[in-house]
């Protein structure tokens, strides 16, 4: 058993359904599945700003936007200075993948990966119902992307991506992962985040068969992977209440990592919890 501590470190006003979040510089970049800005939160002066990452039709809100038609950012990946935000490729207009500059504060390049999530589907066997990347890590040479296991089949899987781009020069590996229940509910990918040679993630259980419509929330475990023989080193159920999507490295020492989690709670309130996890190492 992992010894572990989980506390609520604060409540941003402003933003609802956070999906994931970057720390950098004592500031949170924050993603929600239904809007389509990404959130900078600085810690200390407890400042809101927010940074269109994909724009809308005429009039159309970038905040809370209904289910049918939000761009359903669910993963974000940071390597150095820059962020790419993936869009969960659960229905066509949820194929969008955003570049910003977290130095400049400015969006980079939107690419359409629908071709890359249709190769990523055929590869891995995946059928489009149990499609959804909710996780993202970048190590500078590979993506990981992880696919939520919570359609019908339970399809947990790590799709590893090489090439030297995502839309036409692109190699695909993948692995499919059994993950913890709660009575009896396989957990599912909702993050994850490098630290050196081991990948940390997120696995929450809902009771759902649908990457589409939520379900009763009963927990969720953290857990580590080995980057290179891609196996679990671990898993530890850490709430049985909170859906936790989001998770990003906080401090770290010779002893204890702490970490950044945010929780989505599929309601339109606009504010955010922030929680702190403390794990052995």
């Amino acid at each position: 058993m992992q010894k572990f501590q989980l506390e609520l470190l604060f409540q941003i006003i402003g933003i609802g359904s956070a999906s994931g979040l970057v720390y950098k510089d004592n500031s949170l970049f924050i993603i929600s599945d239904n809007s389509s800005v990404l959130y900078e939160y600085n810690i200390e002066s407890k400042n809101l700003e927010s940074h269109t990452i994909l724009e809308t039709t005429s009039g159309a809100p970038t905040e809370n936007i209904p289910k049918a038609k939000k761009p359903d950012f669910e993963a974000i990946a940071n390597f150095g200075e820059d962020c790419y935000i993936f869009g969960s490729g659960s229905t066509e207009n949820r194929n969008k993948m955003v570049h910003f500059d977290t130095n400049q504060k400015q969006k980079i390049k939107e690419t359409d990966v629908t071709d890359l999530y249709l190769v990523m589907q055929n590869f891995g066997n995946t059928k489009p119902e149990d499609f959804n990347i909710e996780g993202a890590v970048y190590n500078g040479e590979n993506w990981f992307l992880f696919n939520r296991g919570n359609g019908k089949s339970g399809k947990n899987g790590i799709f590893t991506i090489g090439g030297n781009n995502l839309i036409d020069d692109f190699s695909v590996l993948y692995n499919s992962y059994k993950l913890p229940k709660i009575k009896g509910i396989q957990s599912s990918f909702t993050d994850a985040v490098r630290v050196d040679g081991k990948i940390y993630f997120l696995a929450t259980v809902e009771d759902t068969k649908s990457t589409y419509d939520d379900g009763a929330v009963l927990g969720t475990f953290i857990g580590r992977l080995d980057i290179e023989k891609m196996k679990i080193d671990f898993t530890e159920k850490i709430t049985t209440t909170h859906k936790f999507e989001g998770l990003t490295v906080y401090k770290e020492n010779d002893k204890t990592i702490e970490f950044l989690l945010c929780e989505d709670k599929d309601n339109d309130d606009l504010k955010s919890d922030i929680y702190k996890l403390t794990l052995d190492k």
